[in-house]
């Protein structure tokens, strides 16, 4: 029997990291865990496989075990690298600043969001004091194409990118005002790109309305996005345009700190 090569073992080396990730991955997205029975399926591996390397990335803490529930929940070591990540990102500790005002102008709660590789991403919060506000996770995915700070990135990437991102996206019909085409989509994203804001009318939950605005580095390329969200009881169509205002502001003022360029207005 032919033994493995090292070309051979690297391959398997590399796939085992894959998987790994991938279920470092999985386990963080489900903050109430996971047990090995949802998590194989899930993973597409076998129970064996999952839980081999469950027990490695236990043994390192980046994934914990909890036998009185059987479920598998994100280790504090997956906290520490994230945080680390964090504490690198000085764009962010000037986001939250700006934020804060943001909050304390239109009485709602703001995020901000990063699109990478595809997948758009909530990296920091400032919630505001009423009662009724949207709560997302850090870390948590977002929809591209029925969130605010979704649409702001897109509707500013260069055609390519964009075009990419477009033929990529799942479009699911959240609520019955969410958009279901790559035609409905871009034709907002003109709007979009004409006025400087976007906005997620109902489109990821009813109820609740966003508004964001891109944030650019110093290419003119949209980095992140910045939005406000509240029930529509609140944030009234009659006060969009009010709103938007303050959030182009922020989105502006954060891109001037981190010593963005804000391109050319869209014909």
């Amino acid at each position: 029997m032919a033994q493995p090569t090292k070309d051979d073992q690297a391959k398997g080396s590399v796939q085992s990291l894959n998987r790994a990730l991938g279920l470092l991955q999985l386990v963080a997205e489900h903050p109430d865990g996971l047990s090995l029975a949802d998590i194989a399926p899930m993973a597409e591996l076998a129970p064996s496989t999952a839980h081999r390397l469950l027990s490695s990335l236990q043994a390192l803490d980046f994934v914990s075990f909890e036998s009185e529930n059987n479920r598998w929940f994100v280790g504090l070591a997956a906290f520490r690298a994230g945080a680390g990540y964090l504490r690198r990102q000085d764009h962010i500790a000037t986001a939250r600043q700006v934020m804060r005002q943001l909050v304390a102008q239109t009485g709602e709660t703001s995020n901000l969001a990063v699109l990478k590789h595809g997948a758009l991403t909530f990296i920091a919060q400032i919630e505001c004091n009423e009662a009724m506000r949207m709560v997302v996770p850090l870390g948590a995915r977002g929809p591209l194409h029925a969130s605010a700070v979704g649409k702001a990135i897109l509707a500013f990437l260069s055609p390519q990118e964009r075009e990419t991102a477009l033929n990529s996206t799942v479009f699911e019909a959240l609520t019955q005002k969410s958009h279901t085409t790559k035609n409905q989509l871009s034709e907002d994203l003109k709007t979009v790109g004409q006025r400087g804001y976007a906005v997620d009318d109902e489109e990821q939950s009813l109820g609740l309305r966003c508004i964001g605005a891109p944030i650019f580095d110093e290419f003119g390329e949209p980095i992140f996005a910045v939005s406000i969200s509240g029930p529509t009881v609140r944030v009234t169509n009659q006060r969009v345009s009010e709103l938007a205002g303050y959030v182009m502001g922020a989105a502006k003022v954060i891109t001037e700190q981190i010593g963005g360029m804000q391109p050319k207005p869209q014909s």
